[in-house]
């Protein structure tokens, strides 16, 4: 199974989601959902003495950290993400009483974690319009000649929170210049040259950017020199 070698924590018991058919080593049981490592070997949960544990799927943060926190023996989760090369948590498991006595804190304050998911959700609300702003002005002092509505459409399309876009990166959260004028490139290449109908029709991603390349060069150097409008364009 690949990446076993090298688990992404040494200080909690972790159980593994295996991608490949495994068997225990000690039972010969299989194939397993969950296995453990040990002795560089895969073993079952019974063989592992986790065999009493509950799953608890990831998703509910305080329900997952209580259930830890009631529970004496606790082990977390993992699954090997092929594509982008590493471990992801998938959930973890605790003792039943304890996931028991988690859900009854829960149920307890629900409406407090309720009432504060709603403000923590308006406060980075308000976070993303301020920096969707604060990207939009950026643009407009790189490139002056930019629509004002454009420049606007461009910054909350990169900014977007979760979308992992240009506006979201260490580069973008600080407003480099970097990234945004690869925004903007972006923004031109999708909607002001045929750089999407080439990608249609069958054409490779660097030849189609290498024939509209000219296009988007000129539409930039409108914008910088200020040839632009207040209108979206």
């Amino acid at each position: 199974m690949a990446g076993l070698a090298t688990p992404p924590s040494r200080t909690r018991i972790l159980v593994f989601q295996p991608l490949r058919r495994r068997h225990c080593a000690e039972c010969r049981g299989g194939p397993l959902a969950l296995l453990v490592m040990e002795d560089g070997v895969p073993r079952c949960l019974g063989c592992a003495d986790l065999g009493h544990l509950v799953f608890l799927p990831r998703g509910d943060t305080a329900l997952t950290r209580r259930a830890r926190e009631e529970s004496a023996l606790s082990a977390v989760v993992v699954r090997f993400n092929r594509r982008k090369g590493r471990y992801e948590r998938q959930g973890v498991l605790v003792e039943e009483t304890g996931l028991a006595r988690a859900e009854v804190r829960c149920l307890a304050d629900a409406e407090a974690r309720r009432r504060r998911r709603v403000r923590d959700a308006r406060r980075r609300a308000d976070e993303d319009v301020r920096f969707a702003e604060a990207f939009a002005a950026e643009i407009l002092r790189l490139f002056p000649g930019c629509p004002v509505e454009r420049a606007r459409g461009i910054a909350s399309h990169a900014s977007l929170r979760g979308s992992g876009r240009v506006g979201r990166s260490t580069a973008g959260r600080a407003l480099s210049e970097g990234a945004v004028v690869s925004a903007v490139v972006a923004s031109v290449r999708h909607l002001d040259t045929p750089y999407d109908e080439l990608l249609m029709s069958g054409v490779a991603r660097y030849e189609a950017r290498r024939r509209i390349a000219g296009g988007v060069e000129a539409v930039l150097a409108e914008w910088r020199r200020g040839e632009g409008g207040e209108a979206g364009g």
